[in-house]
């Protein structure tokens, strides 16, 4: 069936110029994005009663931007000064680029990864007898105390914020060709907010195993699957399908 519309349940990204852009423009395709999942703060009177305390960890891992937001809004809120020496480790050189809205920018103090936390597990070896604190949300991929603990890594988790369903009633009446998701937070959105939902003619793209996983548990059809073997990103992958799918019509 022909692609004439796509929802994207992430905001829009601030770079006009961007693939999404790109792949509407090039197949004359409505491209429209919605968070399907927001991110709530927890308030430091709640936080404290995890007998969690930054003050007391001079290394920290960060895996997104929201980690880095609700660390230094904790650290606000509980009073706790921030520490010249503390060490930030961060997934990707994007999330470390991050912290220059909070402390100045010294990469003898800030390590970015290759963009995956099994890629920082060497980094985080060398410091040996260290104990680290890492901000999360109240879901955490399973995958990454897997990680941490196979790597022998010290750590303590610190849940800062919470990952929450959008209201999304306002899309009741509007059918898009395809769905895009990229976490099991945003299928559970669309399941929460329309509980009647049957797929029939949509399509469901996702990235990420756990998406993936999140799909196949919902009885859900997963059309169109990254990363894949000709795929690495989710822009091409809609590129070819789109391409095949609108051809000759």
């Amino acid at each position: 069936m022909k692609v004439k519309s796509i929802l994207v349940s992430q905001p829009e990204p601030q770079a006009g110029n961007n693939p999404y852009t790109q792949l509407a423009d090039k197949h004359k395709v409505k491209v429209d994005f919605r968070p399907f999942i927001e991110v709530v703060g927890v308030p430091a009177a709640e936080f404290r009663k995890d007998k969690v305390n930054p003050a007391e960890f001079k290394a920290f891992i960060f895996t997104s931007r929201n980690a880095i937001d609700h660390f230094f809004r904790m650290c606000e809120e509980m009073r706790v000064a921030i520490n010249p020496e503390w060490k930030y480790f961060c997934v990707s050189e994007a999330v470390a680029f991050y912290l220059q809205k909070f402390v100045p920018y010294r990469k003898r103090k800030i390590y970015p990864g290759t963009g995956s936390l099994a890629g920082l597990i060497p980094t985080l070896k060398k410091q040996r007898g260290e104990h680290f604190l890492m901000p999360t949300s109240d879901l955490l991929n399973p995958d990454i105390p897997e990680t941490l603990e196979k790597g022998n890594i010290k750590w303590t988790r610190a849940t800062m914020y919470h990952t929450v369903a959008s209201d999304l009633s306002d899309l009741s009446d509007v059918k898009y060709d395809i769905l895009v998701f990229f976490s099991p937070e945003g299928i559970r959105s669309l399941l929460k907010n329309f509980p009647d939902f049957k797929q029939d003619a949509t399509r469901i793209a996702a990235f990420g195993n756990t998406t993936h996983q999140a799909i196949a548990d919902n009885a859900l059809r997963l059309d169109i699957q990254v990363p894949a073997p000709k795929f690495t990103s989710m822009s091409q992958a809609l590129d070819a399908y789109i391409e095949e799918a609108n051809k000759g019509k």
